[in-house]
């Protein structure tokens, strides 16, 4: 199952995608975290000192080895250079699982705090006022189109803040979509706009708040988000001693927080997951990326890269990798 996290900056996304991401791991879960945020904190999140996050290898470094093996033999894909974020799998693509041991996760993969992660990367010194950080995010894009994850696998994602995760088609990636909600208007006003935006695209989007500290402020929420509101996070020692550089093992995290984690699991293991769907998707965006800049960067008609008869899945994993 595929999960994201957003919601407002400083709404402490990061922070519940790490408490997640560690309480999937501590249930012997295979789990794939990625960071995904322009600011790159899940990594400490999860438990590194900060020279070693720093260190970390990152998918954007390394998309060219991303595109040349998702690329496979598949014969509408000529080369690794003629794809772009959002080239769809089709036969002959290679697809991978989230623990497959691959080049890839050579490259890009470690483990920290007993969760396998990835990380975008940040911006270069040369990329300030110059880049867009969205061409960072496109390898994990291009990641998640061609990860096939089973049953009891699961692909945790830091998203960016905000909106901004609409500037591409990421937001269609995932079972679940976990919106980190303070009990503040300026909060519940990104979930508003994220819930309006998602809406047509079948976005399953649940909340989470953040921040809680009394009864009041759960009242605040249920009367603003109704039933999407999935339960809340009080404020927690643990938080804070991890914050602070002496992180602790999950399960000693406080008893109603942990409530909440098990709820969040539960709605993502009873999801089902529609893999035509998915993949329609998939080339749709691709469709509208092509026609947008895609067409003229590649010098081709990028439209040509559709299988359309394919539908990734299970079944395609065993000549996969």
């Amino acid at each position: 199952m595929k999960v994201a996290f957003v919601g407002k900056g400083g709404s402490g996304k990061t922070t519940l995608a790490s408490l997640f991401a560690a309480y999937l791991a501590a249930s012997a879960r295979p789990v794939l975290a990625i960071d995904a945020d322009i600011n790159q904190h899940l990594a400490v999140a999860l438990g590194a000192r900060e020279e070693e996050a720093a260190a970390l290898p990152t998918l954007g470094d390394h998309l060219p080895l991303i595109k040349d093996y998702l690329r496979g033999d598949n014969p509408r894909i000529p080369s690794a250079e003629a794809m772009i974020k959002t080239t769809p799998p089709g036969r002959g693509s290679r697809l991978l699982t989230p623990m497959a041991d691959t080049p890839i996760s050579a490259a890009c993969f470690r483990e920290v705090g007993g969760v396998r992660l990835a990380v975008t990367g940040q911006f270069a010194d040369d990329e300030l006022g110059v880049a867009c950080y969205h061409a960072k995010v496109g390898a994990a894009e291009l990641l998640l189109n061609h990860l096939v994850d089973g049953a009891g696998e699961y692909v945790v994602m830091d998203m960016t803040a905000g909106a901004d995760a609409f500037a591409s088609g990421l937001f269609t990636r995932f079972d679940v979509t976990f919106l980190v909600c303070e009990p503040t208007r300026r909060s519940l006003g990104v979930y508003r706009q994220y819930r309006d935006y998602a809406r047509d695209f079948g976005v399953r989007l649940a909340v989470v708040g953040n921040k809680v500290a009394d009864a009041e402020d759960v009242d605040f929420l249920r009367a603003e988000v109704g039933d999407g509101l999935l339960g809340w996070v009080t404020g927690s020692g643990h938080v804070r001693a991890a914050e602070r550089g002496r992180p602790r093992p999950i399960d000693q995290l406080e008893p109603e927080n942990l409530a909440t984690l098990r709820a969040m699991w539960e709605l993502v293991d009873a999801t089902p997951r529609d893999w035509a769907r998915y993949q329609a998707q998939a080339v749709e965006f691709h469709l509208r990326n092509a026609r947008a800049w895609g067409n003229d960067r590649v010098g081709t008609d990028l439209a040509a890269q559709v299988d359309p008869d394919f539908v990734p899945g299970p079944e395609h994993l065993a000549g996969a990798h």
